[in-house]
């Protein structure tokens, strides 16, 4: 699988080299999430959530040291069709292969930078990942300390089962290395801020100048190898299937033992090769679906959490006009009262009828009932109709 983003030259554009930075992000979320909901029907599947942290970098350890073996470039470079290339300065004019954009000339990696380029892919981020938890533990314990004071001692931290002398020893001895953790953790949590800061910083300002192509370095590490990201030309897309396609050869070749032996470790050697094959469309399948399952989950969650409009119900049925009650004159805008146009309109709660205030309102408080349908009322429940409908 292989995206091509756009963009003219060897030199990527800002977008495919973003777009290729933030994919093991975006890729880590999507395994998690998927955990986390295969989790739900499959308890032991927590333990892998338990360590996240190491499960993720060693899958991605064992993918970027395959692809920067086999294509060199890390897992989301070679997706979007890019290549590492060790940076070498020009020694002369005449040299083939230059550059003319910087001047140097672009050759292909060694051993060694390979080697650092797993470290910062996988090993820095991890470390990263483990200090970024040992910040956020530092930052709620000092949040809990100013809520509840800091000589609180709590029941996981005192073992109040221990007697004996040879339980207080191995008591003292956890307590200190205990403190001596805590302390250890204390000072990290302190400077963590100001390296991820420093980091952080560092990185944009890398970024701001390769978008205003002022370097052809995109992040510090690859100035650090000496590494420029380059685009793949069409040769070598071309070759890179039959690169490996040796490598696996001659890794067939150096098989040694018995023939059932040779069979067994081909087997296992065709298992590995297929799995990595489809590592790629695989991973970012993973990433669609993690996407599509958010999506599924968010609108489910937002109809669960709208309130069901419900319509409106029918209303009552009018009262009925009592035999002895006054009748209803034709004309709606005449008082049955006083058959003339009706003024300062007046409803009666009790029946809804309408009629003029002063004179629902003497009817009422003599008869204590509605005119009409002769329902028992009083001068509480007349209400005032400033719209004559």
């Amino acid at each position: 699988m292989l995206f091509q983003v756009g963009g003219q030259g060897t030199r990527p554009t800002f977008f495919e080299m973003a777009a290729a930075q933030q994919l093991p992000a975006s890729l880590r979320a999507a395994l998690t999430y998927s955990l986390g909901v295969f989790a739900l029907r499959r308890p032991f599947l927590h333990k892998v959530l338990d360590y996240d942290d190491e499960f993720f970098a060693l899958l991605m350890m064992v993918l970027e040291t395959h692809s920067l073996r086999t294509t060199d470039a890390s897992f989301s470079e070679s997706l979007y069709g890019l290549r590492r290339r060790a940076v070498n300065v020009k020694l002369s004019k005449d040299k083939p292969h230059m550059d003319s954009s910087d001047g140097r000339r672009h050759s292909g990696l060694e051993k060694h930078q390979r080697v650092l380029s797993v470290a910062f892919l996988v090993v820095l981020p991890y470390f990263k990942s483990k200090l970024h938890s040992i910040y956020n533990r530092e930052r709620e314990a000092t949040l809990q300390a100013s809520l509840w004071g800091p000589g609180e001692a709590r029941f996981d931290d005192v073992d109040y089962f221990e007697s004996g002398e040879t339980s207080t020893g191995v008591s003292s001895e956890a307590t200190q290395r205990s403190s001596i953790r805590k302390r250890i953790e204390a000072i990290l949590g302190a400077c963590y801020p100001w390296v991820h800061a420093s980091s952080e910083g560092l990185s944009f300002a890398y970024q701001l100048l390769y978008l205003l192509d002022a370097t052809g370095f995109y992040s510090p590490a690859l100035h650090v190898l000496g590494v420029h990201v380059c685009r793949a030309t069409g040769q070598e897309l071309m070759d890179t299937s039959s690169r490996i396609s040796k490598i696996r050869s001659h890794e067939r070749e150096r098989l040694r033992g018995p023939p059932w032996l040779k069979a067994l470790q081909k087997v296992l050697l065709s298992c590995i090769y297929t799995t990595l094959d489809y590592a790629q469309t695989g991973l970012i399948a993973a990433v669609f679906f993690f996407k599509m399952m958010e999506w599924w989950y968010q609108s489910a969650e937002e109809r669960m959490s709208a309130p069901t409009v419900y319509p409106p119900p029918p209303p009552p049925p009018p009262p009925k006009v009592a035999e002895e009650g006054i009748p209803l004159p034709p004309d709606r805008t005449i008082c049955p009262l006083c058959s003339q146009k009706r003024v300062n309109p007046s409803v009666v709660a009790v029946s809804g009828f309408v009629f003029c205030y002063p004179c629902i309102f003497r009817y009422v408080s003599q008869y204590k009932r509605c005119p009409i349908t002769l329902m028992p009322t009083n001068v509480d429940q007349i209400r005032r109709l400033f719209h004559d409908m």
